[in-house]
């Protein structure tokens, strides 16, 4: 059995908007200059309040969870839109089935986004019940520490070393490396190639094609 663990905004979903606007939104709650729409991009993946933190090292812990929980408000108030959609890349969807289906193959997720996030999103797109294992923000600490994974290969009764962790940050690179999984990064979502490369990736995808690919090799090992 191996185990594959994807990222979610970034790399399942095309979120990366969506997640500047409402980060936009909760620093001027607080009358703060909100951080440009490519800071925001940089800190995708992390844990609410570590994200906030690092985008604004001059805060203090308190200020920091108070911004963070603006957004949560803020995220929530926008998934209640009747118009409210929350795209994913095309592919990912039917790879993400296509895995879970097959019984060599165990499937998880590991996110910075919250739990009701992901449920929410999971379930508007139909795939709740591919990922047979769900770490998040809510559950272990931010990434890069390794806990997300550590976790899901625990539930999965896997090694780490037979788990492929798929993400779009060096977060993820860093996470996966740290717990002792592959690692392939892919190159749609909110950091470079270079940039996971450095963080050590052992693969980069530059579309589903290859990213299905990359996971095969790494499945018959």
């Amino acid at each position: 059995m191996k185990a594959v663990l994807f990222d979610c905004d970034g790399t399942i979903a095309d979120s990366a908007g969506l997640i500047s606007a409402i980060m936009t939104r909760a620093f001027r709650r607080f009358d703060l200059e909100p951080p440009p729409p490519e800071a925001t991009r940089a800190i995708i993946g992390l844990s609410l309040e570590t994200a906030v933190q690092a985008l604004r090292p001059s805060l203090d812990p308190a200020q920091a969870r108070e911004i963070a929980e603006g957004y949560r408000v803020e995220y929530r108030a926008e998934r209640a839109r009747p118009d409210f959609s929350e795209e994913l890349f095309a592919g990912m969807a039917d790879l993400v089935r296509e895995l879970s289906a097959r019984d060599e193959v165990l499937v998880g997720m590991v996110t910075g986004k919250s739990r009701r996030g992901v449920a929410a999103l999971t379930a508007h797109h139909g795939i709740e019940t591919c990922f047979s294992a769900v770490r998040t923000a809510d559950d272990c600490p931010s990434k890069p520490h390794p806990a997300m994974v550590l976790e899901c290969c625990e539930e999965f009764g896997v090694a780490p070393k037979e788990a492929v962790v798929v993400g779009d940050t060096t977060f993820d690179m860093e996470m996966a490396k740290a717990a002792g999984a592959h690692a392939v990064g892919v190159s749609w979502g909110s950091h470079s190639v270079e940039l996971m490369r450095g963080a050590g990736a052992d693969e980069i995808a530059e579309n589903v094609d290859a990213l299905v690919a990359a996971l095969e090799r790494f499945l018959a090992r």
